[in-house]
């Protein structure tokens, strides 16, 4: 039996909507969120592309790391390697949607080495088709209505985009498949390609390396089970991890904070209904 895990907190008083059944388009998911009240949140890395369109006529205040400021804009792209970014809004109301990466690289119509950590307007990819949808999104009734929607919109962007190599695409699923445990050094042996090539093409098309791609998912299998009430010593030992401090530094560079402060964060303690999954 998991842990019950934490259960207080601004998440907690959130309204989270998910869709009644699993999405028809393998490698999206989706979740719908009001907050009612002002909300200055922490955006942590997901092993997934992030998309989110506010439709209630609010922008997301965006500050990355590294930026020289602020980012305004109501629907964002953030790429799989983002660093966590704080989020400003006066309250919230949004549809955000997980990609992994072969269909985002087909979704957002650009290899992901171009978006690669940054966290941009959607305007700029999509142009007038993001503010149409946006508009669309807000005179629906109901969440069911929103979220199909988003996934007639990528349903659309799918059949007509780029398609990830296979080998790439393959590699992607043992990384996943093993919660970043895999040898990365012998997928590509398995593909049939040199050690080389898999890495150059994968990180052109994903934006990270495959090693990079490992460390992350591993991060986001293990910071969760820290959410759920884990004791820290089993969660490296059965995460991967040579020991606890291997775990501490591997949060503290996808996170930007220590393990103690990452269990409480928000957006993380808000996955357990959001995007529910075992972990």
């Amino acid at each position: 039996m998991r842990p019950s895990g934490r259960t207080t907190g601004p998440a907690t008083r959130w309204e989270i909507a998910r869709p009644s059944r699993t999405s028809p388009l393998p490698g999206v998911d989706m979740a719908g969120f009001r907050i009612d009240e002002p909300a200055s949140l922490r955006a942590i890395p997901h092993p997934a592309v992030t998309v989110a369109f506010e439709f209630a006529g609010r922008s997301f205040d965006i500050d990355a790391e590294g930026s020289p400021g602020s980012m305004r804009s109501a629907a964002i792209a953030a790429g799989l390697a983002f660093g966590a970014f704080q989020v400003r809004a006066g309250g919230v109301e949004c549809v955000q949607i997980r990609l992994s990466p072969p269909v985002a690289l087909s979704v957002l119509g650009l290899p992901l080495a171009e978006l690669r950590d940054n966290v941009i307007p959607l305007d700029d990819l999509w142009g007038r088709d993001a503010p149409r949808l946006r508009d669309r999104l807000h005179h629906a009734r109901t969440w069911h209505e929103r979220f199909a929607l988003i996934e007639a919109e990528l349903s659309r962007r799918l059949s007509a985009g780029t398609t990830a190599d296979p080998e790439v695409a393959w590699t992607w699923r043992q990384i996943v498949a093993s919660r970043g445990k895999t040898q990365v050094g012998d997928l590509a042996a398995r593909t049939g390609w040199s050690r080389q090539r898999l890495w150059s093409r994968f990180a052109a098309q994903f934006g990270l390396s495959p090693k990079r791609a490992a460390m992350l998912v591993r991060f986001d299998h293990a910071v969760h089970r820290l959410v759920d009430g884990h004791a820290p010593a089993r969660v490296a030992a059965e995460g991967g991890y040579a020991d606890q401090s291997h775990l501490h530094h591997d949060i503290r560079a996808f996170a930007g904070t220590t393990p103690s402060l990452a269990e409480a964060e928000p957006w993380l303690t808000a996955d357990e209904r959001a995007w529910p999954e075992p972990r």
